[in-house]
């Protein structure tokens, strides 16, 4: 049997037929163990562009495997960053697509809309909140082209770190008047609340990680960009999203996000 040659394109084929078959599989580190982080990257970056080729448009990005936990278990020091795009938009009070999802996941995120570029290396916490127009609740959903979940690092980046979907809150507030480290949330499903958490879970502050989020990606000469959105980082673990089932996402001073029951 002819071994199957391994590469950019071929890895992005393989993920994007994934996607739109809903059909998880074995992890790309099975069969090309060679994957390493900066060519998972290369095909993170190959998908957007096939993306927005067919027709997609970049909104904003977001930041995966914030918390200590995740990083220790995956033997990083900071975040990894992903694409959203406007073909993930979950308008406010939707319930998510689980019609074309595989195994969904949510957890709930302070969200940045950048109100000028930002682009690193060098930039600071104080820095990065200096370009945010406004901030927002939100929820996001995760969906991995893995099965159960399982991959590596290199895996993960290259499936544009599980990003599927996500809603922004109707709050939107000026990050200069309210303590984001401090900022709480409550995670409810169906009614019940399940987990809580503040701002500090995400990088030590949302500051810092939209910070790392421009340092990360200055390091493939790439900028953010006004008017984008961006996600910081689950401020709580991810809870399963099933048919029936809602979420709720309560914050101290960004109103509420909900995925009503699907």
């Amino acid at each position: 049997m002819t071994e199957i040659e391994w590469d950019v394109s071929r890895a992005a084929d393989v993920l994007l037929d994934a996607e739109r078959n809903h059909a998880a599989r074995s992890p790309l580190t099975d069969e090309w163990p060679e994957l390493d982080v900066a060519t998972a990257y290369q095909v993170q970056d190959e998908t957007i562009r096939r993306r927005e080729a067919a027709g997609e448009r970049i909104v904003g990005v977001k930041l995966g495997l914030t918390s200590r936990a995740k990083q220790e278990r995956m033997g990083i020091s900071s975040p990894v960053t992903a694409w959203l795009t406007d073909a993930m938009i979950i308008p406010e009070g939707a319930p998510a697509p689980l019609g074309r999802l595989i195994k969904p996941r949510a957890e709930p995120e302070i969200v940045f809309l950048l109100g000028s570029d930002l682009s690193g290396p060098g930039v600071t916490a104080a820095r990065a909140i200096a370009a945010v127009d406004r901030v927002f609740g939100g929820i996001e959903v995760i969906d991995s082209r893995f099965t159960d979940f399982r991959f590596t690092l290199p895996d993960v980046v290259a499936d544009n770190a599980s990003t599927a979907g996500f809603t922004v809150g109707s709050v939107g507030v000026d990050p200069r008047s309210v303590d984001l480290t401090l900022e709480a949330v409550l995670l409810e499903v169906d009614g019940r609340v399940v987990d809580s958490a503040t701002g500090a879970a995400v990088q030590g502050s949302p500051a810092q990680a939209l910070a790392l989020a421009a340092n990360t990606l200055a390091e493939r000469a790439l900028t953010l960009r006004a008017g984008w959105l961006v996600f910081t980082g689950g401020l709580t673990d991810a809870v399963a999203l099933e048919h029936g089932i809602g979420i709720g996402a309560h914050f101290t001073s960004l109103g509420t996000s909900y995925l009503p029951a699907g």
